[in-house]
């Protein structure tokens, strides 16, 4: 992931551990996966084992590990950070590094 916007130069990475608060936000998204894949599987078999719950669980968390990681950081950067517009439209920002 960049170190800073490459549009604006906004500094994405503002403190050292900045994204711990996105950590909470994937487990958000992986219960969500959790609970989406037991409601299919209860659909399709009518009876599901841990096994079974396990293993589809753990091949789309996986699977979608590259997506979540990025999409949590982005949401929990958008919780402190104002959108501004296309990057036609606004100013680049001094670089602090």
């Amino acid at each position: 992931m960049h170190k800073n916007c490459p549009c604006c130069g906004l500094d994405l990475e503002p403190e050292p551990g900045y994204y711990y608060g996105a950590m909470y936000v994937s487990f958000g998204f992986n219960v969500g996966i959790f609970l989406v894949s037991l409601f299919v599987l209860y659909q399709i078999l009518g009876e599901v084992t841990m096994a079974m719950m396990l293993t589809v669980v753990g091949v789309v968390v996986v699977g979608l590990l590259p997506i979540i990681f990025r999409l949590s950081r982005i949401l929990w950067i958008s919780i402190f950070v104002r959108y501004e517009g296309p990057c036609s439209e606004i100013a680049r920002k001094v670089e602090s590094r």
